[in-house]
């Protein structure tokens, strides 16, 4: 029995690139689909085999430092009505030159607005990128659209729960794994703007739930403890895919719920150590430099260091065979 994909039409406002388009639906996999992406995996570099990356002595020295600090530029997505938290083009860029080299597959389980995919494609990486909303696919695929960098690389934003995403690759092929996934529920409530300045926080947000989406399936409706469980499952089934010595880069704060500091690097940590991966290096993300007026939590009597001000770039592998 032939096996069968359900296709919706999509009503295009904007061309496409041919690769992109092939795979911009919604597709029933792991029963169903059986057929494995046709991505490039292999180095097109000139760099010894032993070699992490294609950077420089000098590159790799401020790479080793332990705190990074990004600028945003006119190619990323900051229209918070288009996707609720972007990240800088240019610290997709850091982490893809850092642990891959050149021609090989970077996958990002939660592509978002699919800076990693444009970030990918500018460093001459192929990427695969998943999304369980259409709308950020679409937005993924626009974003492509309008690069205008040419190259032998491929680059496919595919519409699909990250759960599937073993049945799109084939084992081994992978030598990065780089996302900012959502952050449980904690962006599911009206926004409060506490660390916003004065009148700043009643701005277009004020009171807004900013959350992806409301399907149950989407990491951000999820407590704390289903959401670590759930993003176990799923790197569980991407560890496979992954090279040996691959790197698996995940961004995430921790945050606070009603006093209480909601640990999420850590819950993460422990859950994908149990998962198989090997905890290399925690970065820390100082986003000081891109932060407007902070106002004043928490003063005079309860400290809060702000979650706005730093993240948490959490870097795995998957270990050598013994």
């Amino acid at each position: 029995m032939k096996s069968k994909i359900r296709n919706k039409p999509l009503k295009k406002k904007f061309k496409y690139p041919e690769v992109v388009k092939e795979y911009l639906t919604i597709r029933e996999t792991q029963a169903i689909y059986s057929q494995k992406l046709d991505i490039p995996f292999h180095r097109t570099c000139d760099c010894k085999p032993t070699h992490i990356n294609c950077q420089t002595p000098k590159e790799w020295i401020k790479s080793q430092l332990g705190v990074w600090q990004f600028n945003y530029d006119k190619k990323d997505v900051r229209d918070r009505t288009l996707h609720p938290a972007t990240f800088p083009l240019s610290l997709a860029k850091k982490v893809i030159e850092l642990f891959s080299h050149k021609g090989e597959i970077v996958l990002d389980p939660f592509v978002g607005s699919g800076t990693t995919l444009v970030a990918a494609k500018d460093c001459g990486r192929n990427a695969v990128g998943f999304d369980l909303k259409r709308e950020y696919i679409n937005l993924c695929g626009q974003r492509l659209s309008q690069d205008t960098l040419f190259g032998d690389t491929r680059q496919i934003a595919i519409a699909d729960d990250a759960l599937n995403i073993p049945a799109y690759l084939e084992e081994g092929t992978v030598k990065l794994i780089f996302t900012s996934p959502p952050y449980a529920n904690l962006l599911n409530r009206a926004r409060k703007n506490k660390s916003r300045r004065g009148d700043e926080r009643k701005n277009e947000q004020f009171l807004k739930v900013e959350q992806y989406s409301q399907n149950p399936k989407d990491l951000g409706t999820m407590s704390l403890a289903e959401y670590s469980k759930t993003m176990g499952d799923i790197y569980e089934g991407l560890l496979p895919l992954l090279k040996p010595k691959g790197h698996c880069v995940i961004n995430v704060p921790d945050m606070w719920w009603e006093n209480e500091r909601i640990t999420i690097h850590i819950a993460l940590v422990e859950e994908l150590r149990k998962r198989g991966y090997e905890l290399r290096n925690i970065i820390i993300w100082d986003r000081t430099n891109i932060v407007n007026r902070i106002g004043i939590f928490g003063w005079p009597s309860n400290y809060i260091t702000m979650g706005t001000t730093f993240e948490y770039l959490l870097d795995f592998w998957r270990p050598p065979a013994k």
